[in-house]
């Protein structure tokens, strides 16, 4: 058997971890503990956790006692551990003695001097898997649900094809064609003798074609693509039958004020949808929604302002110049912080997740599973713009969604790549 220890990042990240290694013994030091409670006190998705791992901790005492290890059914063995040793005994004197990190490694250390058996240390932390090494400890960051991004899936791709292809696309609005792509995946086709000769379509694995996508040329509430990849989005925001669409992109690229006027569009002209629904995580800034004064939704303003320039913006662009509040007063529009999400069931809305990639793959299936009847959700958010220390690029639940989605009949993808925010935001979103 292995030991594993863990860090307290992977119990936060994900707080069914501990039951994933089969066969081993799972070690949980009491600083671990120690710092649970202190996130189990937060309204957010880590507070969540801390009080979930608690809790199953607290369940498997009726087992035995955890200091001495608990078997559960996979084979594996849950221990807290308590040891009774001299930190300066096992790791330099250059760490500090009394941070909580060096003493969750030095039962690492502890577990590899005294037991006949291999020490694994189990960390998101990237810093602590540095240390691990210098000490000559085994370390290994928690992967599971880790998106490869050599393999990434963008939603769209280049084919070349023949200059009578094209015309006969626009001719008939669809196309029967052999062609390695995922269902839902866009396609720009290019002429291969005239690069500027081109055509925008969507295939559908299922009927082996491509079809024409959905153009706005009079914009949708005052909002109009000003690129493909925009129009891809426009096509995936608008198509009743795809209920999951992923927008990714840099900042300044449209993503959220695409959504948003699509939404407005779905709920306020069409009725397809009862109302708007737009929520952001609030814990990249730092704080939790106690800290700020007055009430809830004046705590709120400062992390969901982004959504409110946004509906400013599209509704300034409309005749009259209306106000989002209006809006909001009407029961049209909801803005929320994902915080308030869980538990609740969610049909007929047209659902925007903003900044979704500082959600982790087990807070985004929280989120898909409260989606109701008639409900249709849209991610956006760019993975490489990540404030949440506990994920990165390949773990974070944009990303994780996009991998497990990209093939999927009720599922589309766009990757946004150009700024069109103003000059300055491209340039500096590229060079900075």
């Amino acid at each position: 058997m292995i030991n594993y220890v863990f860090d307290t990042n992977v119990l936060l990240y994900d707080p069914m971890s501990i039951f994933t290694f089969e066969n081993s013994v799972i070690n949980i030091p009491i600083t671990v503990i120690e710092e649970i409670d202190i996130f189990k006190k937060h309204m957010d998705q880590t507070g969540y956790n801390a009080r979930f791992v608690a809790r199953k901790l607290d369940e498997l005492r009726s087992l035995g006692e955890l200091n001495k290890g608990v078997k559960i059914e996979n084979g594996s063995i849950i221990r807290v551990n308590v040891c009774n040793h001299h930190l300066k005994d096992l790791i330099p004197d250059e760490l500090i003695s009394d941070k909580a990190d060096n003493l969750i490694l030095s039962v690492a250390k502890y577990l590899q001097e005294k037991e006949d058996k291999e020490v694994i240390f189990v960390t998101k932390d990237a810093n602590l898997r540095i240390k691990a090494d210098v000490l000559g400890i085994k370390s290994i960051d928690y992967e599971k649900d880790k998106v490869e991004i050599e393999s990434f899936f963008e939603g769209a791709k280049k084919v070349v094809v023949s200059d009578d292809i094209i015309n006969r696309f626009y001719q008939d609005g669809e196309l029967e064609i052999e062609i390695d792509a995922a269902e839902n995946e866009y396609l720009f086709l290019v002429s291969e003798i005239n690069e500027k000769h081109t055509a925008l379509g969507r295939y559908s694995k299922k009927n082996g074609k491509v079809v024409k996508i959905k153009e706005f040329k009079e914009g949708v509430w005052g909002i109009f693509a000003r690129n493909a990849e925009q129009k891809f989005a426009f096509d995936a925001l608008m198509d009743d039958s795809i209920k999951l669409v992923c927008l990714m992109g840099i900042a300044g690229t449209g993503k959220t004020l695409l959504a948003i006027a699509a939404g407005l569009k779905k709920v306020a002209d069409d009725r397809v949808y009862k109302k708007l629904l737009v929520a952001r995580p609030i814990f990249p800034m730092g704080k939790d929604l106690g800290y700020l004064p007055g009430e809830l939704k004046e705590k709120l303003n400062p992390w969901m302002q982004p959504v409110y320039d946004n509906l400013q913006l599209i509704l300034s662009s409309e005749d009259g110049g209306y106000s989002y509040k209006a809006l909001l007063e009407q029961n049209i529009v909801e803005i929320e912080a994902l915080t308030y999400i869980r538990g609740r069931s969610m049909p007929n809305q047209y659902f925007i997740v903003d900044e979704a990639q500082n959600l982790t793959p087990h807070e985004i299936k929280t989120i898909l599973t409260r989606a109701g009847e008639n409900t249709k959700v849209i991610l956006t958010g760019d993975p490489y713009q990540i404030d949440n220390p506990y994920i990165d690029y390949h773990s974070n639940g944009l990303t994780y969604v996009v991998d497990k989605f990209k093939d999927d009949e009720i599922a589309a993808v766009v990757t946004l790549i150009k700024g069109e925010r103003s000059e300055l935001a491209t340039k500096a979103a590229k060079k900075l």
